[in-house]
């Protein structure tokens, strides 16, 4: 049963609230533990608070995901673990992740107030997505788009960095760009088996998602490199050699798509960001030149 409730939990997808680290490693206080400390609670909380997420949408999405070719190997779905257990699970993670936020080690209270006016807006709004909102295309891709702005939305309340615009705007168009290629994913089972991951998912074809994710992949790239040439950032930063970073960028995106448009591998982004090589480097390689750039 163990083993069942930690696949219950998803605790693979907990790579997703990395990004609650974002506005630590771009204002350069990573290696400071008065910023670190606050971020790792946050990150904690978040990562449970979403678990809590996904035992709700097991919960509720178990007699479709048994219609589902992979989503029916899911804990509740598969009857490996009931939904008496699942609420039960849910409810603990949930009490865990507002306790951690609010007996956190915060400067502030109005830190944490903020941070837990926003876990809460990200639970509420991902129980919204589970019951409704997931089966109003367009507008689901951009409800998963807005929890990854969130995630550094939190990052930034629990250290006191105020976001920059170009930060927001990136993380946006990022996660519009993989939840578009996930999309993809599910009309391709839904055209070969005839299986609807979603009822949505005859709002979409593959014309439509191969031309968004075209767009969008270009439109991030541009974004991320107006953002290493945008004198604002070169003055904070004190370098104009950060546009060098880019080149890593563009690499992951095009691989990214090459994943999604010609191997037909963008069903988890999760996943895929764990087991492919070629984004690992450019990932470290992104890493170790931005972290040259800032800190050395």
């Amino acid at each position: 049963m163990n083993r069942h409730i930690i696949t219950l939990i998803r605790p693979h997808q907990w790579l997703k609230n990395l990004f609650v680290f974002t506005p630590l490693f771009f204002d350069r206080h990573a290696t400071d533990w008065d910023y670190v400390w606050p971020c790792i609670v946050s990150f904690i909380a978040f990562c449970l608070a979403a678990s809590g997420i996904y035992c709700f949408n097991d919960i509720h999405d178990a007699e479709a995901d048994r219609q589902h070719p992979v989503k029916r190997l899911r804990p509740v779905a598969s009857g490996a673990v009931s939904k008496r257990t699942a609420y039960i699970t849910m409810g603990i993670v949930w009490i865990v992740a507002f306790t951690l936020v609010i007996w956190g080690r915060f400067c502030y209270d109005s830190i944490q107030r903020g941070l837990v006016g926003t876990l809460l807006l990200y639970i509420a709004m991902n129980i919204a997505y589970c019951v409704k909102l997931k089966q109003i295309a367009l507008l689901d891709v951009f409800i998963i788009a807005m929890g990854f702005v969130l995630r550094i939305v939190v990052g930034g309340l629990a250290t006191g960095i105020i976001l920059s615009h170009w930060i927001v705007l990136t993380t946006f168009l990022l996660a519009l760009f993989l939840a578009v290629a996930k999309r993809r994913d599910d009309v391709a089972i839904y055209e070969t088996s005839g299986v609807k991951a979603r009822k949505n998912v005859v709002r979409y074809n593959m014309d439509f998602l191969n031309q968004s994710i075209g767009i969008l992949g270009s439109v991030t790239i541009m974004c991320y490199i107006l953002y290493t040439v945008s004198g604002e950032v070169v003055e904070r930063i004190g370098s104009h050699y950060l546009y060098i970073t880019s080149v890593f960028v563009l690499a992951g995106i095009l691989r990214y798509m090459q994943l999604a448009l010609v191997d037909q591998k963008s069903g988890s982004p999760t996943k895929v960001l764990l087991h492919d090589h070629f984004i690992h480097v450019c990932i470290i390689g992104w890493i170790l030149a931005f972290t040259f750039i800032l800190y050395v």
